[in-house]
């Protein structure tokens, strides 16, 4: 069960789906829109924003399609 103050604190309403990570022993909740933006944040470190990976992915799938 997860405590009301949590559920309010993450603007969580019945039926939201979250993300729950075993880190160091501890159990971490993530709304989905938080765990996208952490991921969006960690990539964000390592591609500039002006490259588009998945217009590269997709180049890359019709080069692998057209050979």
């Amino acid at each position: 069960m997860v405590p009301a103050e949590y559920w309010q604190e993450l603007s969580l309403q019945p039926g939201d789906e979250v993300v729950i990570r075993l880190e160091e022993s501890e159990l971490r909740i993530f709304t989905l829109r938080s765990a996208l933006k952490r991921a969006q944040d960690l990539v964000g470190r390592y591609v500039s924003a002006d490259r588009s990976l998945a217009d590269e992915l997709i180049a890359g799938r019709r080069q692998e399609r057209d050979v």
